[in-house]
């Protein structure tokens, strides 16, 4: 299977303190990875590299290689809003635009250049729909974002990540600011959504991972100590350190 985004022996710096430590990683295309370790040991950091959102922290620096179809995503002259395109993220606490429920999700599409409004209306629907969100909203699309519970919150948010056709999402702890149910109707979208692409997905809940990941990448102070077939990683580690975190003895 061939992977749409890959980390090759990379290393991340805040200024002069590293967070990583020559992680590589293969992302397969149309699959759920994550990304679970203690507080504090990379996860994010690393899930951040993947559309240099990390470009935006003063003394940020990277080495190594990432390559989302084989182009380095750190090279020069990369154009960073087209990766972030192709790269979308969601990130933890819902952030919709103070805008209605249509245009957050129409957002992307106009600033892409498109113009005509009955394809930017199918984009919308198809995106809502997408993210499992369509049923609840189709009737208040001209309202604003913000009178939506913080589950459909992070639906629109996945809806408008969704919207400019992103070949890899990006997820930081979606449903950790979420109710079970919320949870729920956001893990079943995942499921959906990996049929069409690649998700990465932090997490700090093991069934989650367990429920929504086809592999999962467990990550101790900066470092990736193991990655394999998410049942693998929880019924049969291969390290003491892996089992013992799963297990609850640390963390």
């Amino acid at each position: 299977m061939n992977d749409s985004i890959r980390a090759m022996n990379v290393d991340f710096f805040y200024g002069k303190s590293q967070a990583l430590y020559d992680v590589s990683l293969d992302f397969p295309n149309c699959k759920a990875t994550a990304l679970i370790g203690p507080s504090g040991c990379g996860k994010s950091t690393f899930l951040r590299c993947f559309n240099r959102m990390n470009d935006l922290i003063d003394g940020a620096k990277v080495r190594g290689r990432i390559e989302l179809d084989g182009q380095d995503i750190n090279a020069q002259g990369t154009d960073v809003v087209s990766l972030r395109r192709r790269v979308g993220m969601v990130f933890q606490k819902p952030n919709p635009f103070p805008k209605t429920i249509f245009e957050n999700v129409a957002y992307g599409l106009r600033i892409t250049g498109m113009k005509n409004e009955t394809e930017i209306a199918d984009h919308v629907e198809a995106s809502l729909q997408r993210a499992a969100i369509f049923e609840e909203v189709k009737d208040r699309l001209h309202s604003s974002a913000l009178g939506l519970s913080g589950g459909q919150q992070q639906r629109l948010c996945i809806a408008r990540a969704l919207a400019v056709e992103p070949e890899v999402l990006l997820m930081d702890e979606p449903a950790s600011a979420l109710d079970p149910i919320a949870t729920q109707n956001i893990e079943e979208g995942i499921h959906e959504l990996k049929k069409q692409l690649t998700i990465i997905i932090v997490t700090h809940n093991m069934q989650q991972a367990a429920r929504v990941a086809d592999y999962t990448a467990f990550f101790y102070m900066g470092k990736l100590i193991e990655h394999d077939v998410t049942d693998a990683i929880f019924t049969r580690p291969r390290l003491k350190q892996t089992e013992d975190y799963i297990t609850g003895r640390f963390g």
